[in-house]
């Protein structure tokens, strides 16, 4: 296939988000170096197919906030699942063979005459399996969604990885079974062959208001050093466990609308201050999906930026390969993708999925 192609889900699309695995890598190796096989070892075949990537915003804890009739109750409505809706989706996408792959399990880089280029790899996954990428946008706990029904932060309490939040009446609730990442941890404990080598998810993160609840934003403030030392903790607990990280834009802001001047002020903010943190990826995902044209000259900045994994949003997956980078879309799973349910109907039904404590009827 030449690295000009185009893609989409009608044909056969490949997705690749590159982060950092080195680390989770290694922890799959060791902990299957013994005599014993792994638990989930099948054959392998080579795919050739589809790699579909959806991607969420980070749940709903409490409904009864998220949908209390302020200004952002339809924000939530058409942006956001809840719990309940992301457990039902998950379990619909292992019952239809779907298996969580990493970026790095999909693609290389090689240096070619001295030019950097991007290389398809062989995928090599369980037979009779569909390879999918979950990426998470914003999970930076917002002061917003915090009054609004999601959680607070992640929190590493007793080795593992869980949310802090308080319920309506203020009560602080520490749990591992009520957002994506220890809801997805806890499944693929539970099923190790919905994972492919541990992979997870991709992680995509701005920097204005810190990231996964901890302000790193408030260079100034005395907590800082603490706030800094609890991501980075974290951070590392997280790449250890199969989850990635890529770059959402500093301040959100709208790619295709700013000017360079400001697309470079944005990106190097995240660099300094939220890179450091998460370590450097390759990934860009865009800020509202609002992606910018290859020819752009800020898309070239962005590559010079360290960026080549260019991810929008979409209908359905759509892949284009370049010589030196890839544009790929993502398909949303919110509140407004429920609405057509035949869209999305390769990978869960809308009508057994959606929550009844949604304000309006969803499904058909």
């Amino acid at each position: 296939m030449s690295n000009n192609s185009v893609q989409n889900s009608t044909d056969e699309p490949n997705n690749f988000y590159e982060s950092m695995y080195v680390e989770r890598n290694k922890k799959f190796e060791t902990e299957n170096s013994g005599n014993e096989e792994p638990k989930n070892k099948e054959e392998l075949v080579e795919y050739k197919g589809i790699v579909e990537h959806i991607f969420f915003h980070p749940l709903i804890i409490y409904p009864e906030k998220a949908f209390d009739g302020d200004y952002l109750s339809k924000g939530y409505n058409d942006w956001f699942v809840t719990v309940y809706e992301f457990k039902k989706i998950i379990e619909s996408l292992y019952q239809k063979d779907y298996i969580l792959v990493d970026i790095n399990d999909t693609f290389d880089t090689a240096e070619i005459c001295g030019t950097k280029m991007l290389v398809r790899k062989n995928l090599m996954i369980p037979k009779g399996k569909k390879p999918l990428i979950i990426s998470i946008d914003d999970m930076n706990y917002y002061e917003y969604m915090i009054s609004n029904g999601n959680a607070h932060k992640l929190i590493i309490d007793d080795g593992i990885v869980k949310t802090y939040s308080e319920d309506s009446n203020g009560q602080p609730i520490i749990s591992h079974d009520n957002d994506i990442v220890p809801i997805l941890d806890n499944f693929v404990n539970e099923h190790p062959d919905f994972s492919l080598n541990g992979a997870k998810g991709v992680i995509a993160l701005t920097g204005y208001e810190g990231i996964l609840g901890y302000r790193t934003n408030e260079l100034e403030s005395p907590s800082y050093e603490n706030e800094k030392k609890e991501a980075l903790n974290l951070v590392d607990k997280l790449k250890s466990t199969g989850w990635t990280f890529a770059c959402h834009g500093y301040g959100h802001l709208d790619t295709n609308e700013i000017d360079i001047n400001r697309l470079m002020r944005d990106t190097n903010r995240w660099k300094s201050e939220v890179e450091p943190l998460t370590g450097p990826t390759s990934v860009y995902i865009y800020p509202f999906g609002s992606a910018v044209d290859y020819t752009d000259p800020k898309f070239k900045f962005l590559m010079d930026s360290g960026f080549y994994v260019f991810c929008g949003v979409g209908p359905q997956t759509l892949t284009e390969y370049k010589k030196d980078c890839i544009i790929t879309d993502r398909r949303p799973i919110d509140g407004i993708s429920m609405h057509n349910a035949k869209r999305l109907a390769d990978l869960f039904d809308v009508n057994d999925v959606v929550d009844k404590v949604r304000p309006e009827k969803y499904g058909g």
